[in-house]
């Protein structure tokens, strides 16, 4: 867990503070301890510049922001997902085509 202050999170990231005040308001980030600050379970330095493009680059409002980052998620599963896939569906052309490796049972 981390703990970035407004102004930290203004000069890093170009979030401000009623960005930030949103954010927390919709349960992306969770408010610190201490005043005027934010704790991030993720790395911050993932989070909070993908969160500041897509609220001030795309106009994405804070209550849809979740959405998107559990769309880009699911879609990075999916990657991965196919990526495994397209691998076993290639070893398994290798071995039909009596490329794959062989087991020598004596």
């Amino acid at each position: 867990m981390f703990v970035l202050t407004f102004q930290e999170c203004a000069v890093r990231y170009g979030l401000n503070a009623e960005d930030l005040h949103g954010f927390v308001a919709v349960g992306l980030l969770r408010p610190a301890p201490t005043p005027n600050a934010v704790e991030i379970d993720d790395e911050p330095d993932e989070l909070l510049p993908r969160l500041a493009r897509l609220h001030h680059g795309l106009g994405v409002p804070p209550e849809a922001l979740d959405l998107v980052l559990a769309m880009r998620q699911r879609l990075l599963g999916l990657q991965a997902a196919l990526a495994r896939e397209t691998s076993r569906a290639q070893q398994l052309e290798q071995f039909l085509q009596g490329r794959g490796p062989t087991i020598d049972f004596n």
